[in-house]
């Protein structure tokens, strides 16, 4: 983790949050129209998204979980302790909120209207169901996806988001105290209206019903869940995008930056990208991105600044020899850089190492060295590159200095990690945990491998020795030369290895099952999801892949 002295923001507490449930009562739209779920308004007075379009539920209750309630409720083997009681407080809401009750009598009939007529929704609920001979039809209930609310809100809950068959026979009505207005709608729909001002819902319901318009019908939906894990779950994060805010699930590009810059929820971190000026991300890491927005380069080559004033600061990746960019990458050193690194020697990365050091020698200070590997004789013509001083691997770059607390150090550890280029590596922040990936590890792609220079054997290695660099090291975010900062660096470095050997099989049955195709035929078939505009550089990591293939089956034959 960064240490707390490096964080740009102080640690605010966010607020606890409490334990809810809501459920999703879902049903078939008479005439095959597809899935619908059942919606309701809050309250334009409610304390919590006052006026949103939501599903029905609230707060759990201390009842919910005594051991009297569980006795009347039916409820499969994985449902025990705690999804008990949650499905119990999602039953109970929703006929509270809206009168529809998952009970069912001794021979398995659903509640009907005169079983709901007959209870008060103000009275206690389970003794009520008790006495007409209902037990709660918890096992009708499953589990979809687990929300925890933004670390930012001053009032937040914890809460499973279940689904459940409609009961036929009923009909919702609303309490027209907390809820009013219920609808039956399509997941589609929901969010066509809200895009249009005239449904408004909250982020987790926007991102709910965005996957639950992935399917057909109650059926698909109760089939994909049976198997009792949440789809998904996530606690979101917020940004600045444009000037508003944006609220990104962990699976979304901006999500492990917020996590960097902003681990307590404080909304004040920008997302746009712009090659202007240089984006703390801590007190000791700034990033500049240089104007070379691309297919290949995402939003632009990263470049980063490690260090302080007290230290001087360290550059990876000046970028292209863009003059414009290395005046904004030198002036937000106070021009004391002290070394230039770069990951590998591709022309978005290394040109502008030596006119940074001319520049920062010019203004009267001693000149970087331009450190890195030299270039191998696989290397392309325009990624020819000699170092001032090669690397050696596990070497360390230290910077240190004084300040009022003491002495400050920031050190970055060298690995070699070829596989995208022969000369390519990765920097360790050591006191904070921090990988700079280069091109090995990017946020939103893959790298492309294109060899001889590029080799998949060696890129695969070389994801292995950085997943056990992270372990030792317990690194947690990855800077990549593009894209956002990538939280979770081990398991995004085990999904990209997963990836990768994925892909690889495509390949492999390309092969086998055209054994005398093109490699065009072959991208075809092993990179049909990717956009065809995007095969002719996916045939280079295919062929890397090939190579590999090969290799491997020679050293078995």
């Amino acid at each position: 983790m960064p240490r707390l002295s490096q964080q740009l923001h102080p640690h605010r507490e966010p607020a606890a949050p409490r334990a809810a449930a809501t459920v999703l009562l879902l049903r078939d739209a008479p005439g095959g129209a597809g899935l619908e779920v059942l919606m309701t308004r809050r309250s334009a007075q409610a304390s919590f998204a006052p006026g949103a379009y939501v599903f029905p539920g609230g707060a759990i209750d201390a009842q919910d979980a005594e051991p009297a309630t569980h006795a009347q409720v039916d409820h499969r083997p994985a449902q025990a302790g705690e999804r008990v009681t949650q499905a119990v407080a999602a039953i109970r809401e929703s006929f509270e909120e809206l009168g529809v009750l998952l009970a069912r009598h001794a021979d398995g009939r659903f509640a009907d209207a005169r079983d709901i007529a007959a209870l008060d929704r103000a009275a206690p609920f389970v003794a009520q169901c008790a006495a007409r001979g209902l037990r709660l039809a918890a096992d009708a209930v499953f589990l979809l996806a687990h929300w925890t609310a933004d670390r930012d809100l001053p009032k937040r809950f914890d809460v499973p988001f279940l689904v459940a068959r409609m009961p036929q026979g009923q009909e919702p009505v609303a309490d027209e105290t907390e809820q009013f207005e219920p609808v039956w709608v399509r997941p589609r729909d929901a969010l066509d209206r809200h895009a249009a001002g005239q449904f408004f819902m909250i982020f987790p319901t926007i991102r709910t019903l965005e996957r639950l318009a992935e399917f057909a019908s109650a059926d698909a939906v109760l089939a994909a869940v049976a198997h009792e894990q949440p789809l998904w779950t996530s606690c979101p994060r917020a940004g600045l995008l444009a000037g508003r805010e944006a609220r990104y699930m962990e699976h979304e590009a901006p999500y492990g930056e917020l996590a960097l810059v902003c681990p307590h929820g404080q909304i004040v971190h920008p997302l746009d990208w712009q090659p202007e000026r240089p984006v703390p991300l801590l007190r000791n890491v700034q990033r500049l991105t240089a104007a070379n927005p691309g297919a290949m380069t995402g939003p632009g080559t990263n470049s980063y600044l490690v260090g302080d004033p007290s230290t001087g600061y360290i550059a990876i990746d000046p970028g292209p020899a863009d003059e414009v960019h290395l005046e904004r990458l030198w002036h937000a050193a106070g021009g004391d850089i002290r070394a230039i690194v770069c990951t590998h020697s591709h022309a978005d990365h290394a040109p502008g190492a030596t006119p940074l050091a001319a520049r920062v020698a010019a203004a009267g200070r001693p000149r970087p060295p331009v450190l890195g590997l030299p270039s191998a004789p696989t290397a392309r013509a325009a990624a020819r590159f000699t170092p001032d001083r090669a690397l050696a691997d596990g070497e360390l770059l230290t910077l240190s200095g004084q300040r009022l607390e003491g002495v400050v150090v920031h050190t970055l550890e060298v690995a070699h990690t070829p596989g995208h280029a022969a000369n390519h590596l990765c920097l360790l922040l050591r006191e904070d945990g921090l990988l700079f990936s280069g091109d090995h590890i990017l946020n939103g792609s893959t790298t492309v491998i294109d060899p001889p220079d590029g080799n998949m054997d060696d890129y695969l290695a070389s994801l292995d020795r950085l997943d056990a660099l992270c372990e030792r090291h317990r690194v947690d975010f990855i800077l990549p030369a593009h894209g956002y900062a990538i939280a979770g660096a081990r398991g995004a470095i085990a999904r990209l290895k997963a990836h990768r050997l994925a892909r690889e099989a495509k390949v492999l049955a390309a092969m086998q099952a055209l054994p005398e195709g093109s490699t065009e035929d072959w991208v075809r078939h092993a990179y049909g999801d990717v956009p065809e505009r995007l095969w002719p550089v996916a045939q280079r990591s295919l062929l890397a892949h090939v190579d590999r293939l090969r290799t491997l089956e020679a050293g078995h034959a």
